[in-house]
C-alpha cells in the first residue's frame, strides 16, 4: 500500500468545520488566500545512435543565465537554457540541412529555470564554416534579445570527437518538437495585478540511450488551465512521436472573491493592530489546496508570524510577532464562537 505523508495523507473524513486559518505563512501582516497547484510532466522522445558518416563533431553550450526559481521568478522574463538549445539547434538545422543531434542536456530541477545547457551535434563535412558564422551570429541574436534580462547569455561552439548521432529526420523532428514547447508564463490573474496565474518550465532535458527526456513543470491556481497545460504538452510530444506521463499532481487554491472568514478576520486584524492587513496571493504551492480539495467548501486564510531563511540552517522566528499572531488568532476564534 502506497503511504503519502502530510497534508497528502491526512484524513478529513470526520472533520465538519469549513474555515480554516492555515497558520504556515512567514510574514506577519500578510494574509494569503490563493496558491498555485501543480504537476510534472515527464516526457520522452524516441531516437536511436547510428554511426557517423564523416561529419564534424561540435559540443554547443549557453551559459551565462541567471535561472530561478519557476514560482517565484518565471515572470521576469529570463531565459531557459533547454529553451534556447532547442531553438538554437532548429535554426542551425535549416542553416546547415543534415545536421545532427547527437547529445543535448541541461537542467537538474524540474522547478528550476535551466541557466545551463550542452548539445553535441555532426556537421556535415564542408559545412563547418557555415555552422560556425552562425553560432557567431545567433550568440548577437540572443545578447541582443535578453539585454535587460539576461545579459550574461553566452552561446558558443568548439569542435569536439564524436563516434554517433541521432539520424537527420529524428534529428528534425525532435528539434521541431522542442521549438513548439511552451514555456514560461501562460496566463496572468486578474483579481492580483502582476501575479502569474498560469505557467509551465522546461526544467530538464537529457539524453539517454533511447531518446531524449524531458521534464516540465506546470503550475496554475486554475485547476482547469492546469488540465490543458498537460493536454498541450502531451499533443505536442505525441505529434512529436513521444510519450508524456503525469506526476506528482496536486490541487491549487483558487481565490474565493466573497470569504466571509477573510472579511472576519481582517476587521480582527485592523481593531487589533489599527492597520490593514495585506491580501497576497502566491504562484507557489500551500497545502490549503490539498484541504480545500477533501472539504469542498472550506473558506480557508493562510498566515503566520515572521520567519527568516526558512528551510535552510539559518531559520529563524520572530519570538515577538510569534505572540502578536498568537493574541490575533486568540481574538478572532473568541469573536467566532
Amino acid at each position: 500500500m502506497l503511504f503519502r505523508s502530510g497534508a497528502f495523507g491526512l484524513d478529513c473524513s470526520d472533520l465538519k468545520g469549513r474555515q480554516l486559518l492555515n497558520l504556515d505563512s512567514e510574514e506577519e501582516g500578510i494574509f494569503t488566500v490563493s496558491c498555485a497547484g501543480g504537476v510534472r510532466m515527464d516526457c520522452m522522445l524516441p531516437g536511436a545512435q547510428r554511426s557517423l558518416t564523416g561529419e564534424t563533431g561540435y559540443a554547443v553550450t549557453i551559459s551565462g543565465l541567471q535561472g530561478g526559481h519557476s514560482g517565484a521568478e518565471i515572470d521576469k522574463g529570463r531565459a531557459s537554457a533547454n529553451v534556447l538549445a532547442g531553438r538554437t539547434l532548429y535554426s542551425a538545422m535549416e542553416r546547415v540541412p543534415g545536421l545532427r543531434l547527437a547529445d543535448i542536456r541541461g537542467g537538474k530541477f524540474d522547478n528550476v529555470i535551466c541557466p545551463y545547457s550542452e548539445s553535441r551535434i555532426a556537421v556535415p563535412a564542408g559545412r563547418e564554416a557555415v555552422f560556425e558564422a552562425f553560432i557567431k551570429e545567433f550568440d548577437g541574436i540572443l545578447k541582443n534579445e535578453y539585454a535587460g534580462r539576461d545579459e550574461g547569455v553566452s552561446l558558443v561552439c568548439e569542435k569536439t570527437a564524436l563516434e554517433t548521432a541521432l539520424s537527420p529526420e529524428d534529428t528534425g523532428r525532435l528539434l521541431r518538437t522542442l521549438l513548439i514547447l511552451p514555456q514560461g508564463v501562460q496566463a496572468m490573474n486578474v483579481d492580483f495585478p502582476g501575479l502569474v496565474q498560469t505557467s509551465l518550465n522546461l526544467g530538464v532535458m537529457r539524453m539517454e540511450e533511447d531518446g531524449v527526456h524531458l521534464t516540465v513543470s506546470i503550475r496554475s491556481c486554475i485547476a482547469s488551465q492546469k488540465a490543458e497545460l498537460c493536454q498541450r504538452v502531451r499533443a505536442i510530444i505525441e505529434t512529436g512521436g513521444g510519450t508524456a506521463e503525469a506526476r506528482s499532481d496536486y490541487p491549487g487554491w483558487q481565490y474565493q472573491r466573497d470569504s466571509l472568514l477573510r472579511r472576519r478576520l481582517m476587521e480582527v486584524y485592523r481593531d487589533h493592530t489599527g492597520k490593514d492587513a495585506v491580501i497576497e496571493a502566491t504562484h507557489g504551492g500551500l497545502e490549503c489546496g490539498l484541504f480545500i480539495e477533501k472539504l469542498p467548501g472550506l473558506d480557508a486564510v493562510s498566515l503566520g508570524p515572521e520567519l527568516r531563511d526558512i528551510h535552510s540552517p539559518r531559520e529563524r522566528l520572530g519570538v515577538a510577532s510569534t505572540e502578536r499572531v498568537y493574541r490575533l488568532v486568540c481574538e478572532f476564534l473568541k469573536r467566532s464562537r
